[in-house]
């Protein structure tokens, strides 16, 4: 069941959709992010899971999950253009 927030976000990110080839939609689907960047989250996810982050550490961390998830559903929603594509 989505959330009002769900809608929102949603309403606010689909017409977005518009501006990508569909070049540019795999080109989102397939990114990963560089290496060092992947070797910073895999790090501070493993000091999170042992309790051993800072607070300036965490708040690192927090804003990476938040990019995460933003990005994957960006991906998601590349996904569907692809489909419909």
């Amino acid at each position: 069941m989505a959330t009002a927030f769900d809608t929102a976000f949603d309403r606010g990110i689909d017409p977005i959709l518009q501006f990508f080839t569909p070049d540019q939609a795999r080109a989102l689907v397939a990114y990963r992010g560089d290496e060092g960047l992947r070797t910073r989250i895999d790090e501070l996810a493993e000091r999170c899971s042992e309790g051993h982050l800072s607070d300036e550490e965490r708040a690192e961390y927090e804003g990476y999950v938040k990019a995460n998830k933003f990005i994957a559903t960006l991906q998601a929603k590349a996904r569907k253009v692809l489909v419909q594509a």
